[in-house]
């Protein structure tokens, strides 16, 4: 499983120009799940993500966490995150996990956010054409992936 955190001031995102989710204060994330993934992926992973202290204490030093800020977090499945693009020019998505196997998994994750931080988190439509906006502040992107624990 492998996502990209993004720390935000505002984020969004639109199916058919219509919005469906949006945050202000907090962490987009876009969470591609691969065919080897499993519900120790999702908790591994979501524990690390809201336990990441890139949030500002008072002093201005990234020290604080998105559970300690009590900060929102918008998910976005994107399954393009496991393209293959060693080979041509057209990206391969041969790694990335099927629908019948994603769809489970990334509700999962978003239920496991949900019990974390205490409250509902946001979401895209898992398979759906998504327009994402966003702020990053700082810029703050990071990469994890479930597979490279150590």
């Amino acid at each position: 499983m492998i996502a990209i955190i993004q720390r935000v001031s505002e984020a969004s995102v639109k199916i058919d120009n219509k919005e469906v989710s949006s945050i202000e204060n907090g962490l987009l994330i876009l969470l591609g799940i691969t065919h080897n993934d499993d519900l120790d992926d999702v908790s591994w992973l979501c524990n690390k993500i809201i336990n990441l202290r890139i949030f500002d204490d008072n002093n201005g030093v990234m020290n604080k966490s998105c559970i300690e800020m009590n900060y929102d977090i918008l998910t976005i499945s994107q399954f393009t995150l496991h393209a293959r693009t060693k080979k041509g020019n057209r990206p391969s998505y041969i790694k990335a996990a099927r629908p019948e196997k994603a769809i489970p998994l990334y509700n999962s994750f978003i239920y496991e956010l949900d019990k974390l931080l205490s409250k509902q988190t946001k979401s895209g439509v898992f398979g759906a054409d998504m327009k994402v906006c966003l702020i990053n502040d700082g810029p703050v992107t990071l990469i994890i992936d479930s597979k490279n624990k150590q």
